[in-house]
């Protein structure tokens, strides 16, 4: 006797076919080619807005053919080039003439230390390094850079004003040039070349939260369907009349799939090489309202927290998306005061999934919920222990996902690939790691990271949860909850909680703030969920795409 596959419910199709949402042809399309596209049928519009200047979809595509004619003597198909830069429009280029040259594109944050930047230069096999010339020190300074690097570019931020040369630094072993003297003379004509649709085009590295950072390896293919597939959960975009703005950094993934996102959808993209610089951001949308904006909840705080934000028409504006991290009740209420009603939406997502996979369709988002599958695609709720399942409806376990659009696997990481990718009834399904729940109607509900939730006297304390309660106390800027395990009871945590004063309770008294914030616990937690330990420091550290960084707050707690 035979025993039956197990079924997985989808209880979300009948939600998004009322809804007019269908999974999207996706033809697998490149990057470069479809640059080429839009240079073609709307040459005219722009593309790209940076520092006062527009960039057109022609600019841009010959932009990307003389630097590709550049780069073709260095690197061929299956090279890897090393993208170390902010937003700025040369990484736009880069990304779309490594696509052309049937290369493929890794970015590397200017974040980085200088060792780090040679461990990914040497676990990606980084070729030819594209790199600011701000961040010139972290190379020189290295001991010594991986063999298999063979040239450095030097970019500039004002390089596409013809703004003249740069000092170029002496690096042993490597050939420096400058990006303007490395595309002197070369033609505006390119085509992009035939690849594989699952050729690898980028090495995308994870944030490391534990051990070395892993490239998760993304085609062709699966970054084209992760766009489609989330393009075609929204109201469909107008192309050469769409302002899509955001400030995630193109070196993440989410910053990388906005600009081919933009791509594909004629749609203009604002550039921000600074994300906290929320005076440029505002400004920027003064002069042209965006119909799009995509952030993370942190960024959102930020730009309520400026008074020049007030001044911003969002007349224009569609949809509003917030990912990356939960959003708070409190946040929430106050973007809708300013968006208007019905354009917010959160979505979730990770590296190894193309950056999205679920988000709330505006026409019938429930607050608290990140959404529905990304169409297309499917999630189930697996028992985070054994990997068994599907889980019933509404019970807490391990979101698992499957679709076009998660990773081929890690960059020579066979045993961290097997651990991730799974064989489960007839698909491969992605563990994300992620701690939730599914409604009657297909909604997902995110708990907490598993790393992230604590065991306290045999429950379960999820951190995002606490955070949401405390981030309610008008003395609360922002916190976060970590843990950390208890010597005195094995198999439980201690409850930390890291606080950042709003700026008018900055110098009262410490304990009078820690037991105010106790006693608002106890009235509000249970009391197992009550932190331990209260840490008031003067901000919350935040990574490069302003996640609140809780390796970061390990470390401050010997923790790690």
């Amino acid at each position: 006797m035979t025993s039956r596959p197990p079924t997985v419910l989808r209880p979300w199709l009948s939600i998004q076919a009322r809804l007019g949402i269908h999974p999207p042809t996706v033809d697998g399309a490149p990057f470069g080619a479809r640059l080429e596209k839009q240079a073609d049928q709307i040459p005219n519009a722009v593309s790209l807005k940076y520092a006062g200047r527009d960039i057109t979809f022609s600019e841009f595509n010959d932009a990307a053919n003389r630097l590709a004619n550049a780069l073709a003597p260095l690197v061929g198909p299956g090279d890897v080039v090393g993208l170390h830069m902010p937003n700025i429009p040369q990484f736009c280029f880069a990304l779309a003439a490594i696509s052309k040259l049937g290369a493929i594109a890794t970015g590397v944050s200017p974040l980085l230390t200088g060792p780090e930047v040679c461990y990914q230069i040497s676990d990606a096999r980084i070729k030819v390094l594209i790199s600011f010339t701000d961040l010139a020190e972290k190379l020189t300074d290295a001991e010594s850079l991986p063999d298999c690097l063979t040239h450095i570019v030097f970019t500039g931020a004002l390089d596409i004003f013809d703004a003249g040369a740069h000092d170029l630094p002496e690096i042993p072993g490597v050939v420096v040039r400058a990006y303007r003297d490395l595309i002197d003379g070369h033609g505006p004509a390119f085509k992009q070349r035939d690849v594989d649709p699952e050729q690898t085009f980028v090495i995308q590295y994870t944030g490391g939260t534990t051990g070395q950072p892993k490239g998760a390896e993304l085609s062709h293919a699966g970054i084209s369907a992760g766009v489609e597939m989330f393009a075609a959960s929204a109201p469909p975009p107008k192309p050469g009349k769409e302002v899509f703005a955001s400030a995630f950094p193109m070196f993440h993934i989410a910053g990388l799939t906005l600009i081919v996102m933009c791509v594909q959808n004629g749609a203009c993209c604002f550039l921000f090489p600074n994300a906290r610089d929320t005076d440029a951001i505002c400004s920027a949308f003064k002069a042209t309202p965006p119909t799009r904006l995509y952030a993370v909840p942190a960024l959102y705080e930020m730009l309520l927290a400026n008074p020049t934000f007030g001044d911003v028409d969002f007349r224009p504006l569609q949809l509003a998306i917030s990912g990356a991290a939960p959003l708070s009740t409190a946040t929430f209420t106050a973007l809708e005061e300013r968006f208007g009603k019905g354009k917010i939406s959160e979505a979730y997502g990770m590296t190894e999934t193309g950056g999205t996979t679920s988000n709330n369709p505006p026409a019938r988002a429930k607050a608290g919920s990140v959404g529905m599958p990304l169409p297309g695609s499917s999630v189930i709720i697996m028992d985070p222990d054994t990997g068994e399942g599907p889980l019933p409806i509404g019970e807490i376990g391990e979101l698992w996902t499957s679709g076009p659009h998660i990773m081929k696997g890690y960059l020579r990481r066979p045993d961290a690939t097997s651990g991730v990718l799974k064989v489960f009834a007839g698909s491969t399904w992605m563990r994300t790691g992620d701690i939730g729940y599914m409604d009657d109607e297909g909604y997902l509900y995110i708990s907490d990271r598993a790393k992230d939730m604590l065991i306290v006297g045999g429950y379960k304390v999820f951190s995002v949860e606490v955070e949401d309660k405390l981030s309610s106390m008008p003395l609360i800027r922002s916190c976060a909850v970590i843990g950390s395990p208890d010597p005195r009871r094995p198999g439980n945590d201690i409850v930390h909680l890291f606080v950042e004063c709003s700026r008018v309770d900055w110098g009262k008294d410490e304990v009078a703030i820690k037991n105010g914030i106790l006693e608002f616990c106890r009235q509000n937690l249970a009391a197992y969920k009550i932190p331990r330990m209260i840490h008031l420091i003067d901000e919350i550290p935040l990574t490069s795409v302003g996640k609140i960084d809780k390796k970061a707050l390990r470390k401050k707690i010997g923790w790690s």
